[in-house]
């Protein structure tokens, strides 16, 4: 790569970060409003953030060069670093007298909609720190939607490509197009978000709360303002208006890109659609089911929380009604392996996505068929698609890189002094980006400040892996990346 590729990366970071500054001064007016002191913090680091990136873009500015797809994976290494480092800054800044470890892994935590909070006594932390936190959240939820719709399948590393979905007309101008959808995903990002908030507050949250718990839900991101999550509001209702809103963004979001801009819902061909919303059936009334015989639960209440509690693990968001650990080992086995499946391509949610699934269960069987007939044409397809071997090899790529990732964490977890099922669930709960895990330390009624800070670095860079696709990272750790 040339210096000019260089130069351009580091001018679009820097104006990403000017963006950054000016959302700190939200929480800044928040702490403001409220009295709080930590208003000076959020100044002092949009000040700061505001006057490097005005200096770097100036120096680097220069004309576009021709993208290219190593560019895209150094832009979307460097924009990722760029915005956890940039969040971390007011955490540290705070009064919580947070390390760098525990900035940078909550920052992180926020921007790749993960959950997990080293941040304990939730409910009398500075409201400029919570909404902060949620304003990360949602910004990022932005940045993967976009990476998922248009940048990760450009990169042939994750997602099915959009334009191949949609189907428009031929002779339009891609980049063209590519304007069009965007602008109408920020609006539709934007119109969830409100109504999200409106029926929140409708519900019995304060503005407060449903401002807060309507961007961490939009982005599936799962940070609450009180230790208990949903449970603290104690309202079957509100964990319905959840579940709904966490399954719609769960689900990719050029559904309504297509009908805002062409007038049709075309992408409900999509065949993720179906398996994700099947597996999110099957899997809230078996668990109710089991809540009902084995535990005595009312049927209504058992399925109120199963579905929440499915929705949010399955959508990777990390809300919390109750200690579902409690529920029985059943629930406990249930909700580890949902950890690994994730919502779909081109939604906020996190994990190895319903789309490989199918690929990769298409793909078995396309080989079996093979055993049976050699010299037969078997085509692994994606609905009516026909999936090229490029796009096979990578998902039989990823899901191997994925196991290799959480079996190496995991082992070193472990030879950080904790035990399996903590070192186990821990890493792939950080790998998926859903947010608390199971056992007693991480699980749902515990959060991550007893974590060491070797090992919340660790996290860090595994939500980091799982956010951006794990191979978007590691094709840029390879030498042959850095040879012209």
């Amino acid at each position: 790569m040339n210096a000019t590729i260089y130069r351009a990366v580091v001018n679009i970071a820097a104006i990403c970060g000017l963006y950054l500054a000016a959302a700190m001064l939200v929480p800044a007016l928040v702490d403001i409003y409220y009295g709080h002191r930590d208003w000076k913090v959020f100044m002092l680091s949009a000040v700061l953030v505001g006057g490097l990136s005005t200096v770097t873009a100036a120096a680097t500015r220069a004309g576009p060069p021709p993208f290219n797809k190593k560019m895209g994976f150094l832009l979307v290494n460097v924009l990722w670093l760029v915005f956890s480092l940039v969040g971390a800054l007011p955490f540290m800044l705070s009064s919580l007298d947070m390390n760098f470890a525990k900035a940078l892994f909550e920052s992180v935590s926020a921007i790749t909609t993960t959950g997990s909070t080293v941040i304990s006594g939730l409910d009398n932390a500075p409201p400029g720190i919570l909404m902060w936190r949620s304003l990360l959240h949602w910004l990022g939820g932005i940045g993967i939607v976009a990476l998922g719709l248009f940048v990760m399948p450009y990169l042939r590393v994750g997602g099915i490509s959009f334009f191949k979905m949609e189907s428009s007309d031929t002779n339009d101008k891609p980049f063209a197009r590519i304007a069009s959808f965007t602008r109408a995903f920020v609006l539709i990002y934007v119109l969830i978000t409100l109504a999200c908030t409106l029926v929140f507050a409708a519900l019995g949250m304060s503005r407060f709360d449903a401002v807060n718990h309507a961007m961490a839900t939009v982005a599936t991101g799962g940070f609450s303002t009180h230790d208990a999550s949903f449970g603290y509001f104690n309202s079957l209702p509100l964990l319905w208006a959840g579940t709904f809103f966490m399954t719609l963004c769960s689900l990719p979001f050029s559904i309504l890109i297509v009908f805002m801009v062409r007038g049709r819902l075309d992408a409900l061909r999509d065949p993720q659609i179906g398996v994700f919303l099947g597996y999110l059936l099957l899997f809230s009334v078996a668990i109710a089911i089991y809540q009902r015989l084995q535990n005595g639960v009312p049927f209504h209440e058992a399925l109120t929380h199963s579905f929440f509690t499915v929705s949010t693990i399955l959508s990777t968001t990390g809300f919390a009604s109750q200690d579902y650990t409690l529920w029985g080992p059943f629930v406990v086995t249930m909700a580890f392996f949902m950890t690994f499946m994730g919502g779909c391509s081109g939604s906020t949610a996190g994990g190895i996505k319903a789309y490989r699934f199918i690929i990769l269960f298409n793909s078995i069987r396309t080989g079996l068929y093979k055993l049976i007939y050699p010299n037969g044409i078997h085509i692994v397809r994606y609905g009516k698609m026909a999936v090229d071997p490029d796009l096979q090899r990578n998902v039989f790529l990823f899901f191997v890189t994925y196991l290799l990732l959480w079996a190496t964490g995991s082992v070193a977890m472990t030879a950080m002094g904790y035990d399996l099922l903590t070192s186990a669930s821990s890493v792939i709960t950080a790998l998926s980006n859903v947010g608390p895990g199971v056992g007693p330390i991480v699980g749902p009624a515990g959060n991550f400040s007893t974590i060491s800070d070797p090992a919340l670095y660790l996290l860090t860079i595994m939500m980091l892996l799982g956010r951006l696709e794990v191979l978007t990272v590691l094709v840029v750790l390879t030498p042959l990346f850095w040879k012209s």
